[in-house]
């Protein structure tokens, strides 16, 4: 019994320390593509698959400079160049210019226009409930 709880504590921390490395990484990344410009954060997580996370540096006037994709189930999950925006206008992109890109990739790409017109506009972002808390409401 005290073998298996060693084994669950141990996973359990090599779970932190990779998850904390992984963080680390999109964060330098994040820093590499602030010092370009805006940069503009889409997300979409897939209930049974890899989640996708998009940045996208941008101008003063919406253009896109570069842009990095995060995709993966798992804490080994890296940062990586997203080819084929450089140069298009975040605030118009079309379906067309979505085309040679995965599905979770394009929700991702949607969610980063979604937030860059709110922002652009002077609301505020709101956060999405995560299912566990929709699975058990806020005391109020």
């Amino acid at each position: 019994m005290g073998y298996i709880i060693i084994v669950i504590a141990l996973s359990w921390l090599l779970q932190s320390v990779l998850g904390f490395l992984q963080i680390r990484h999109f964060n330098r990344h994040y820093t590499e593509l602030r010092r370009i410009g805006r940069v503009a954060i889409g997300k979409k997580t897939g209930r049974f698959r890899a989640g996708t996370v998009v940045m996208l540096a941008i101008d003063s006037q919406g253009k896109i400079l570069k842009a990095a994709r995060m995709q993966g189930v798992t804490v080994f999950s890296r940062v990586r160049s997203l080819k084929g925006l450089e140069g298009k206008p975040l605030p118009k992109l079309e379906e067309g210019d979505l085309a040679g890109f995965d599905k979770l990739t394009k929700g991702a790409i949607r969610d980063a226009i979604s937030s860059y017109k709110i922002i652009s506009n002077g609301g505020e972002l709101k956060l999405k409930k995560t299912w566990l808390e929709r699975l058990i409401p806020a005391k109020k």
